[in-house]
């Protein structure tokens, strides 16, 4: 069995919603695919698991030692992280409450074959 490797990256500012869309389209693929798939992408959330996917990589290459061209995306995942609740003055003297969410992204990649 091979071994994966994981990149993380805790309290990124966007919804763990928006992100998973960008993990499942990663999910699977080899790396120079992932890559690709990433850099054409226009959502924010690429750019995000871009520089997380290339240090999954980078960690496999220099701390373990594994072939960069073997890699592919085994998991990648988009959890949810801290909340901050804002308060925004509404009509009538009320309040309503502001969500902003961020989220916990991480990449694991290990060899094929």
């Amino acid at each position: 069995m091979s071994e994966e490797v994981r990149a993380l990256h805790k309290n990124s500012r966007i919804s763990p919603q928006k992100a998973r869309l960008m993990a499942t389209a990663i999910r699977g693929l080899n790396v120079e695919r992932a890559l690709a798939v990433l850099a054409l992408s226009p959502k924010k959330s690429a750019r995000l698991f871009e520089k997380v996917l290339k240090s999954a990589i980078a960690n496999a290459e220099q701390n373990h030692g594994l072939d960069v061209d073997s890699l592919f995306v085994s998991t990648a995942t988009a959890n949810a992280g801290m909340t901050l609740k804002r308060y925004r003055p509404k009509g009538m003297g009320r309040m309503r409450q502001r969500f902003h969410r961020h989220s916990h992204l991480a990449v694991s990649v290990s060899e094929r074959g």
